[in-house]
């Protein structure tokens, strides 16, 4: 392998907008990375579903259907 064109990988600490944090390998530049959504937060993993509402959208369908 050339070793000029290969990234560079290292650790990084992942910050989730919850306040998990763990450490992974990455080639994205800088020590940190955050996100908006983990393993510990995500409602598939978690079992809390959450319903994101945005502009109305459940109250147009219940207008709309009649329900």
């Amino acid at each position: 392998m050339k070793q000029e064109i290969q990234p560079n990988y290292h650790e990084v600490t992942v910050i989730c907008a919850c306040g998990n944090k763990f450490k992974t390998g990455s080639t994205v530049s800088g020590d940190t990375i955050k996100i908006d959504i983990c393993n510990k937060c995500h409602p598939f993993f978690s079992g809390k579903q959450k319903l994101v509402d945005t502009s109305g959208r459940v109250e147009k369908f219940k207008k709309k259907f009649n329900v």
